[in-house]
């Protein structure tokens, strides 16, 4: 399984990001696809996540209203729109992948690399 996370970069604050994240070696519409984010000196935290069968999406109360998870099954890729960025989203992101999840912040089998989001004031 490989999980290929791509789109950070530096952005003003008030901007827009939209990261991606393409899987490989599994069944792709079969899994729950999460996004996590680490800011140095901090632990992971659940950004964002959504079910494998119903595609319902899961936000954190900190990216709630700002960010939206989606997935496109064909595409075999998940993708995360963030809008009104702020400093305190900088943070490496990283998504993942839970077989037949529900999209929540527990239990992700497969971990991709991470891209690097920095949010400048």
């Amino acid at each position: 399984v490989q999980l290929q996370a791509f789109g950070g970069g530096l952005v003003q604050a008030g901007g827009s990001l939209r990261l991606s994240c393409a899987a490989s070696g599994l069944t792709f519409s079969s899994y729950a696809m999460g996004w996590f984010r680490q800011a140095p000196g901090m632990e992971r935290e659940f950004v964002a996540g959504i079910a494998w069968n119903s595609g319902r999406p899961y936000h954190a109360d900190s990216v709630k209203g700002r960010f939206a998870i989606s997935r496109d099954n064909a595409k075999n890729t998940v993708y995360l729109q963030m809008n009104s960025l702020k400093p305190e989203d900088t943070a490496v992101y990283y998504c993942a992948a839970e077989k037949f999840g529900l999209g929540y912040e527990q239990n992700y089998n497969y971990w991709g690399q991470g891209t690097l989001v920095t949010v400048s004031s």
